[in-house]
């Protein structure tokens, strides 16, 4: 997944911190400009794979007394710590294999031969370090190093997994 030298920085700082928490680091990302940036932290607690207000409320807290410490962002900052939700990113491999028969959208780094970048499919698993995805023109394999996003599709089948 396509990451910026901030958000590698901050997620080399942050992760080990949440996962000393009991919980996964999902996503970081990096939005704004400036000294209006946001810094967006997707977890999730490994068993349920979801994030409650108070768990969330945990890590902002140990989070935000981190980054004052380390100070690895210019100016000032907004941090916001939430669940990845439903229709979440897919950015780890193991993230893959757990959504198997799951609708999502996909789009590479660099363009297939017919010059497509964006795919939307079944999530049939990995092989490889390569993602396999059921298409309607078919089966196509993305390696998981040219991935620049994907991210679950909410449909009902998901709705109901999520609801069990």
């Amino acid at each position: 997944m396509r990451r910026t030298p901030l958000e590698k920085k901050l997620t080399d700082i942050i992760d080990p911190v949440i996962q000393d928490l009991g919980f996964d680091l999902v996503w970081l990302s990096v939005t704004g400009e400036g000294g209006s940036k946001t810094v967006q932290i997707l977890a999730q607690n490994p068993q349920t794979r979801n994030l409650g207000i108070e768990d969330a409320a945990t890590i902002s807290r140990a989070v935000s007394a981190l980054l004052d410490v380390e100070d690895p962002i210019a100016g000032r900052y907004r941090l916001e710590v939430s669940s990845p939700g439903i229709d979440r990113p897919l950015v780890r491999l193991e993230d893959f294999e757990h959504y198997k028969g799951f609708e999502a959208k996909l789009e590479t780094m660099t363009p297939a031969e017919n010059g497509q970048k964006r795919y939307r499919g079944v999530i049939k698993g990995l092989q490889d370090n390569r993602v396999l995805v059921e298409t309607d023109t078919g089966q196509v394999e993305i390696a998981f190093s040219d991935l620049a996003k994907a991210k679950l599709v909410l449909t009902d089948e998901l709705i109901k997994a999520a609801a069990s």
